[in-house]
């Protein structure tokens, strides 16, 4: 059931409207019931997998409570974190490293048979282990306690607005609105329909209209320069619309419902440096990273050369986290580089400063447009299907580049897709408001919602499947 069909609205209105008729305890329970029954809209027979995972870190959270000594509190930490993992590394990675060392030890001569198991990745597996991850290690630290009821505890791991995709909420964050009395405000109805709205926009007209250009230059065999360089580009502002598009929609239908669900991207392609980028691009899994995993390694605690060891193994395996690909891992070690090299020169970059503030502004737009030429380079590794496709395409990038006809097509179908989302973007920079349309006077307001639905009627007069009722799925479902 995907947020963009007219399945979900249809649940959604159901669901909404029993909300509304009951208390909070029967919301909680209403919400449990809605939340399984989504997920199970996608593969019933895993309703038992995010089930007993449910119940193995319920039971764990409780022991390391309860319990006084620290070999025991360690026990039950480590049976939650290698439970999760356990799950995680069978249905995600075990076809992967299978294969992959079966490559190697078939290289140097050593036949062995590895099978390779055929089955569906549960939706949503990467999300919801690291969220009961994160509860385990919060009470083993001594940061929240466990939750009184199992059904609360069930609703935080499941809750259906961000089960498939996120964000990664904390345990500190979500469990507690869970556990509380909710009040609906008039104001978070308004900001809730805008992100919903606005969501969906960046998802069905924006990401699934770009992968029109991005899906028949990614599937190769040959590959023109120009062509390959806007497949880029587009795949840049694909990923970003799908993803943060998710995000906004699962933001907007819990800001209706009373919950406050964080915000997981704040303009990240105005990023200067490598740092701000994953201060500003998937914020919950880079939150969730540097709290559970960069800073236990010993963060920037022991010197510089820990210090970069500990950036480049988190981002190692946050690629990792994306997929079961040697793409993914590669793409993670280069974010790895690049934070460890803004690490290094830090000091160096800190001297280039202006007192004219037109140069000023000047030298951050440039840094901003570089950047991003930087980010698209990972989003060629990320996007393509092998190695040997990257150093093909960015060969054809050096030595293969031809403006035709069909490159002019490609580049005004590219500007005439992001141009509103840049426009509204460039707005909420400006601010530094990621809700500044509602503030905007009415005339204004008005303007937005026309000019959004009219291009959503254009899409739909395509006759094409990318609108609701044939909404195409998200992209960080397969993660």
């Amino acid at each position: 059931m995907l947020f963009n069909s007219f399945q979900f609205a249809a649940f959604f209105i159901i669901v909404y409207t029993l909300y509304l008729l009951l208390n909070n305890k029967w919301q909680n329970r209403m919400l449990l019931v809605a939340s399984y029954v989504f997920y199970g809209t996608w593969n019933w027979k895993f309703l038992s997998l995010i089930f007993i995972s449910t119940t193995f870190d319920y039971i764990c959270g409780i022991k390391i409570h309860e319990s006084t000594e620290i070999k025991k509190r360690k026990a039950f930490l480590f049976l939650s974190i290698l439970g999760n993992l356990s799950i995680l590394g069978f249905f995600k990675y075990y076809n992967f490293f299978a294969s992959s060392l079966g490559g190697l030890l078939d290289y140097f001569g050593v036949s062995v048979e590895l099978s390779i198991l055929n089955f569906i990745l549960p939706v949503g597996l990467s999300f919801y282990t690291f969220k009961a991850m994160s509860y385990a290690i919060d009470i083993y630290r001594k940061e929240i306690e466990p939750a009184r009821k199992f059904l609360d505890f069930a609703l935080y791991v499941s809750f259906f607005p961000q089960l498939i995709a996120g964000p990664i909420e904390k345990t500190n964050q979500l469990l507690p609105q869970i556990v509380a009395t909710r009040k609906l405000k008039l104001t978070w109805f308004y900001e809730g329909c805008y992100l919903i709205f606005w969501g969906l926009f960046q998802k069905v007209f924006i990401a699934d209209n770009l992968a029109r250009i991005v899906n028949p230059v990614f599937a190769g065999p040959t590959y023109n320069g120009a062509t390959v360089l806007l497949a880029i580009y587009a795949f840049a502002f694909q990923i970003f619309c799908d993803f943060a598009g998710y995000s906004n929609i699962a933001r907007g239908l819990g800001r209706l419902m009373g919950f406050d669900i964080m915000v997981n991207f704040r303009m990240p392609y105005f990023s200067t440096n490598p740092r701000e980028f994953w201060q500003r691009w998937h914020i919950s899994l880079s939150t969730w990273l540097r709290d559970y995993l960069y800073i236990p390694l010993g963060g920037n605690r022991k010197g510089v050369i820990r210090t970069c060891r500990n950036l480049f193994l988190t981002m190692l395996l946050g690629g990792l986290w994306h997929g079961a690909a040697w793409t993914f891992v590669i793409w993670g070690a280069y974010h790895g580089i690049l934070l460890v090299l803004q690490r290094i020169f830090q000091p160096l970059i800190k001297t280039f400063s202006f007192h004219n503030i037109i140069i000023t502004k000047i030298w951050h737009l440039i840094r901003i447009i570089f950047f991003f030429q930087v980010i698209c380079v990972g989003w060629l590794i990320f996007r393509a299907r092998s190695i040997s496709q990257v150093l093909e395409m960015l060969n054809s990038l050096f030595f293969n580049f031809s403006i035709t006809p069909d490159v002019i097509h490609m580049l005004f179908y590219f500007i005439f897709f992001i141009f509103f989302l840049l426009t509204i973007q460039i707005f909420q920079y400006i601010y530094d408001d990621l809700m500044v349309v509602l503030k905007w006077p009415t005339y204004a307001k008005t303007s937005f919602v026309l000019i959004i639905s009219y291009l959503f009627i254009y899409v739909m007069a395509l006759g094409e499947d990318a609108l609701i009722g044939g909404g195409r799925d998200f992209i960080y479902f397969q993660f």
